[in-house]
C-alpha cells in the first residue's frame, strides 16, 4: 500500500514559477514508477508527466516539454515536479499517481494508487 500526499499548489502569474511535492508512505515508494496529472474544470483527467523508478527516464506530455521537470529522492519517498513558464492553460488540479510497471506511464489507467491533488492556478 502506498499513500501520496501533493503539496505546494497555489496561485501565480502567467511567466511564473511553481513547484508542487507529492510525498509517499511506504517501503515500497522506490519501486513505483512516478507520474503528475492534471485536471482542469470540465476537462477530462490528463497526462503531465512520469518517471521510472530509478528516475532514469523521463516522459513530458508535448504541452509541458521545456517547461516542466520532474524528480524523485527514493531517499525521501518524494516525488517533485518544478513548474516553470507557467500558462493560464497550465491552471488544474495536480495529481501525482504511482505505477508498479514501466510501461504506459501516459496511461492513467497503468497507475494504482493517486493521491488526493493540489489546485494550481495560473493567472493572466
Amino acid at each position: 500500500q502506498v499513500q501520496l500526499v501533493e503539496s505546494g499548489g497555489g496561485l501565480v502569474q502567467a511567466g511564473g514559477s511553481l513547484s508542487v511535492s507529492c510525498a509517499a508512505s511506504g517501503r515500497t515508494f522506490s519501486t513505483y514508477a512516478m507520474g503528475w496529472f492534471r485536471q482542469a474544470p470540465g476537462k477530462e483527467r490528463e497526462f503531465v508527466v512520469a518517471i521510472t523508478w530509478s528516475g532514469g527516464a523521463k516522459y513530458y506530455a508535448d504541452s509541458v516539454k521545456g517547461r516542466f521537470t520532474i524528480s524523485r529522492d527514493n531517499a525521501k519517498n518524494t516525488v517533485y515536479l518544478q513548474m516553470n513558464s507557467l500558462k493560464p492553460e497550465d491552471t488544474a488540479v495536480y495529481y501525482c499517481a504511482a505505477a508498479p510497471k514501466w510501461s504506459g506511464l501516459v496511461s492513467a489507467s497503468s497507475y494504482v494508487y493517486w493521491g488526493q491533488g493540489t489546485q494550481v492556478t495560473v493567472s493572466s
